[in-house]
């Protein structure tokens, strides 16, 4: 895989100096991605299944107390709720290595997002087509902040079957940004999803290089 273009991330940043020391030593590239969507779309599942640590969650339980607050429709069986970020590695070969946060998805804890962005090179949005306007607020803020992003279709055992013109129209998407349908239950279907993050981001380098020529 031909990484030229990439940068070290900021770890240096407020907010991330600690991992400083977890950056591989030897590592060509390291890229932070971030790890964003909606309450309930798959976000720490994913974080989980592909990381190559054991990575570090804020579950919490959700209570009655927040009930009022945070909007179970079509998430019922949901008992934990991150409650700041979801953090996770991997190497996807020996040039690049990933460092993954995993965004909070209720409304009351986006106040966060805006510290959590700095560095990040792209992201995956993670979307649920039972609930496609849960996303829509990730989705904003990818194009807010000027994160390039993909769509990950998280394949749920009930979830409708839509063609992907009709997903991109109901998420109001541009051409080029890829949609992938994927499990985030699976290490590998997680993997494929960042692969073409990677591709994306390579993608969108040339075609920059090229108008600044």
């Amino acid at each position: 895989m031909d990484l030229k273009g990439f940068d070290q991330p900021g770890f240096d940043q407020p907010g991330f100096g600690t991992l400083e020391a977890s950056v591989d030593k030897g590592v060509t590239r390291s890229v932070k991605v971030m790890i964003a969507g909606g309450f309930g779309t798959g976000k720490t599942t994913m974080v989980r299944s592909v990381s190559d640590i054991k990575p570090l969650t804020t579950e919490e339980t959700l209570t009655q107390a927040t009930a009022g607050v945070d909007h179970l429709i079509g998430v019922t069986d949901k008992t934990q709720t991150t409650v700041s970020l979801d953090f996770g590695k991997i190497r996807l070969n020996d040039e690049l290595v990933l460092y993954l946060f995993g965004t909070p998805g209720q409304e009351r804890f986006w106040f966060l997002w805006n510290g959590l962005f700095k560095g990040a090179l792209g992201a995956v949005v993670l979307v649920d087509t039972r609930r496609l306007s849960s996303s829509f607020r990730a989705i904003e803020e990818m194009e807010r902040q000027d994160v390039p992003f993909v769509i990950a279709l998280n394949v749920f055992p009930d979830s409708p079957e839509h063609p992907v013109d009709e997903i991109r129209d109901a998420l109001d998407l541009s051409p080029d940004i890829p949609v992938v349908a994927f499990d985030a239950r699976d290490r590998s279907s997680s993997r494929d999803v960042l692969v073409a993050l990677i591709r994306h981001l390579k993608e969108r380098s040339a075609v920059v290089a090229l108008e600044s020529r």
